[in-house]
């Protein structure tokens, strides 16, 4: 219908506006009152030379739609489509497999998790984690070819760190003697190494002297470093299968952190780079509103960049990307603006291909966490609280097996995580309360699941056979009806801007309206028991696919 409408104003405006522009302008009045769609004269009266409410009112006798009633109001174009018809067809389109897909067919790869080996993954990885494994499902519904990325940071002092407390301190203990989960036993003996340090200053240079033996290859200290290293990605798999993500192919800095010298040497031999008076080779980026960064040290060692430079090639080459997204916090915006700026000097494609998502830190609400301090929350200790605290709020709600508990808990845990992590827009930084989050009613994840459970449970009824289609309809049906045929738009919003926290806004609304209509309208027994039935489909199958491009399971009874 919104098609119709704004085909049928830029034929009438062809002179005046570009269609693209009619679509741009078109609005959703806040009132069902205003009608339907609404369209603003106000920009066309300096081109056309008169008043908006005449340029309205003209318009309101030109165009002719079948089903919709046009109005001019103060300047407005108001459309009010016929209800039935707006039935027929939403429930037309909401009922076709490709409903709400887009028709991209960019290929892209996108970068999320990327841990360090020296401690388990904590609550921001959780945020990171939704949000690339969300965008990553958004991609691929609209019809992009998108590879999932990962970059493992396995060396360099902080790793060592980890390895110097456990060679000092550990007396050959294991994860299974010490009955721990492996990355969490890695982390335990980085939290021991800062405690120590803080009263020893030397251990932290005998950290540093560990590294250089490592760099050198000493093979007492990278057997060490592999044992380390294998413990922390046993538990990372764990988790990552705990939380419902995976990944095509995962990079480890240990196998590439030497690699992109080459790029900088040509750079400098091309005098694209300068050199210091004491060899450090460095890139002037003042035309793009930055300082010098320095790539080569004095010694000819590489700093951090160099690394993502070549990485950034190498993905290029190995799946020829359109898109290249790096999930990664705010306080890296300066590094990002820093690499897109080396590529476009080296005039380099790449340069316009990069996408950093930034998002905003996650806190508890007893303030930040410090990894260093141990006072970090784990991503398995929190799935493991919010688990509990929704089998606690199952066993007073119903009478369940204990493995029947245990798989909706789990369920009903992660979508509360995944959904508070997500409603919140990216950019902004937040606080998770497991709390609230848990909560069956109000603005949550359980709120979700529990509104699909119910629809799930009136379609489990069969319609009577003496059903008729209605010849009007109430207000609460209308609401849904309209709202689930929204979920194109929010698709297309979320997608464009590589946002959920449309669609979780989006979920959250479609189920308010579906309460609405849920208990303001009988549904089984009524004469228009079948269209209702039909509606209350529609609904679920909306509602589920918000929920899978969330990464949010469903569940069929709460």
């Amino acid at each position: 219908m919104k098609s119709e409408i704004i085909t049928a104003l830029a034929q009438n405006l062809q002179d005046v506006i570009s269609q693209s522009d009619v679509e741009r302008l078109i609005e959703i009045p806040p009132s069902d009152d205003l009608g339907d769609f609404a369209f603003p004269c106000f920009s066309l009266a300096r081109v056309m030379k008169k008043n908006p409410a005449m340029i309205s009112s003209d318009l309101a006798e030109k165009i002719v739609i079948d089903g919709v009633t046009i109005k001019a109001v103060s300047g407005y174009l108001n459309f009010f489509i016929d209800k039935l018809k707006l039935a027929n067809s939403i429930m037309s389109a909401a009922g076709q497999s490709d409903f709400g897909r887009l028709k991209s067919e960019e290929t892209v790869v996108i970068e999320f998790a990327s841990p360090n080996t020296n401690k388990p993954l904590h609550l921001g990885h959780l945020r990171n984690m939704s949000i690339g494994d969300s965008v990553a499902r958004i991609l691929s519904f609209c019809g992009n070819r998108v590879t999932r990325t990962s970059i493992n940071n396995d060396r360099g002092v902080h790793i060592c760190k980890s390895m110097l407390a456990y060679q000092r301190c550990s007396d050959g203990e294991t994860p299974e003697t010490a009955g721990k989960k492996s990355d969490h036993f890695v982390g335990d003996y980085y939290v021991k190494f800062n405690d120590i340090s803080s009263k020893d200053p030397s251990w932290s240079e005998e950290a540093q002297q560990m590294l250089k033996k490592w760099e050198t290859g000493d093979q007492e200290i990278v057997n060490l470093w592999k044992i380390m290293n294998t413990w922390a990605f046993d538990g990372f798999r764990e988790t990552y299968s705990r939380f419902g993500i995976h990944f095509d192919k995962e990079y480890y800095e240990s196998a590439i952190y030497k690699s992109g010298k080459e790029i900088v040497m040509n750079g400098l031999e091309k005098a694209v780079f300068s050199k210091r008076e004491d060899n450090a080779v460095f890139a002037d980026l003042s035309e793009y509103g930055l300082d010098h960064k320095v790539l080569l040290r004095p010694d000819g060692t590489s700093v951090y960049i160099v690394q993502d430079l070549y990485l950034a090639i190498l993905k290029n080459k190995e799946y020829n990307y359109d898109k290249s997204i790096y999930v990664v916090g705010n306080e890296q915006d300066h590094h990002f603006n820093v690499l897109k700026a080396l590529f476009k000097k080296l005039e380099f494609e790449i340069a316009e291909k990069i996408v950093h998502l930034s998002y905003g830190m996650v806190e508890l609400p007893e303030g930040k966490m410090k990894s260093r301090e141990g006072t970090v929350v784990d991503a398995d200790d929190l799935m493991a609280e919010t688990q509990k605290l929704a089998a606690d709020e199952l066993e007073k709600r119903y009478s369940l097996s204990e493995e029947e508990i245990e798989q909706r808990s789990l369920t009903i845990a992660l979508a509360a995580i995944k959904y508070q992590l997500l409603k919140v827009d990216i950019t902004k930084n937040m606080v998770f309360d497991p709390k609230k989050a848990i909560s069956f009613e109000g603005d949550t994840g359980p709120y979700l699941l529990y509104s699909y459970a119910r629809a799930s449970s009136i379609l489990r009824k069969k319609a009577a056979p003496n059903s008729y289609a209605p010849t009007q309809m109430e207000q609460s049906e209308i609401k849904l009806l309209k709202k689930i045929g929204f979920f194109p738009s929010a698709v297309s919003s979320a997608y464009q801007r590589l946002s959920p926290s449309v669609l979780a806004t989006y979920s959250f609304e479609l189920a308010q309206s579906f309460n609405e209509f849920y208990h303001s309208c009988q549904v089984i027994g009524n004469e228009y028991e079948a269209f209702r039935l039909n509606l209350v489909s529609l609904f679920r199958s909306t509602l589920s696919r918000c929920l899978d491009l969330l990464g949010v399971e469903t569940i069929e009874e709460m």
